[in-house]
């Protein structure tokens, strides 16, 4: 599937503000008029971070139910929701995301220090979270932050295995103040140290290092997640529209390397759901 290229959108995020960015999705409104969009321009799987109804991060199951079903509603993109929720939420109600029937989840597989934040993420939570999924047919993206976390996948699957459907889909998130840098050579080691059982890796570049991060993924065979989780300029000064304009940026940059946008169909495919 090397002509191929999964863009997942991450729409929302838990750090902005809708004060700040009143272009931010964060609504089911919004979020299923956003998923049309960037499914329409090319988006293959939806990364979910929930709001209530004062634009604050939520880990309701009400909310986060509507929300699925809102995107279901509208599109037919893999729906992935986030585990990692704010910074500040507690580890339980992070497990009692998967209630919310997704597609897919994010599962991080270590402890990061974000900004003058801690985003936890302790080893047996993980090795929770990741029998919890494997038990739910939910197909997990493990979020790798750092070099030893992409050392950590490679113990957690030797000790419980790999999903059902046999594929094993890493993101690097890169770029985030207390994680790795967003740069070439910070991609190309931690490619290198994934474990073998691995079948296919996306990256993240956070903020400035959006493009250049996109750039050495495309040259290394990988995919990519972009959205206004991640970045809020389309260039240096210039504010994002809509996630569906970084959406068609990503498939442009892609058809620059020779791969056509992964279907919906395509990426249920790789991720091994049914």
């Amino acid at each position: 599937m090397s002509d191929v290229l999964l863009i997942t959108v991450a729409p929302t995020g838990a750090e902005t503000a809708k004060a700040d960015c009143p272009q931010l999705p964060t609504t089911p409104e919004e979020i299923a008029r956003t998923a049309a969009e960037c499914e329409a321009a090319g988006a293959a799987m939806i990364h979910l971070h929930v709001r209530d109804t004062s634009h604050a991060p939520t880990l309701d199951q009400g909310l986060l139910r509507e929300w699925v079903a809102a995107v279901r509603s509208s599109s037919s993109l893999v729906v992935q929701l986030s585990t990692g929720g704010s910074v500040h939420d507690p580890l339980e109600e992070r497990l009692r995301v998967l209630d919310a029937e997704p597609d897919s989840c994010s599962l991080t597989m270590g402890t990061t220090n974000f900004g003058d934040d801690v985003f936890l993420n302790p080893w047996p939570f993980v090795k929770d979270l990741y029998q919890l999924a494997l038990s739910r047919g939910v197909a997990p993206e493990f979020e790798l932050f750092d070099l030893g976390q992409v050392h950590a996948l490679g113990r957690l699957v030797r000790e419980y295995g790999v999903p059902a459907g046999g594929k094993v889909h890493v993101d690097f998130v890169m770029g985030v103040p207390g994680g790795m840098p967003g740069t070439a050579p910070a991609l190309v080691a931690g490619v290198a140290a994934l474990p073998p059982e691995v079948t296919s890796w996306s990256a993240t570049g956070i903020g400035r290092s959006t493009l250049a991060v996109a750039m050495a993924s495309l040259s290394m065979g990988g995919h990519l997640r972009v959205g206004m989780e991640d970045v809020l300029t389309i260039s240096r000064g210039v504010p994002v529209e809509s996630n569906a304009q970084l959406v068609s940026r990503a498939v442009d940059l892609g058809r620059i390397a020779q791969r056509s946008p992964m279907t919906p169909a395509q990426c249920r495919e790789l991720l091994g759901l049914s």
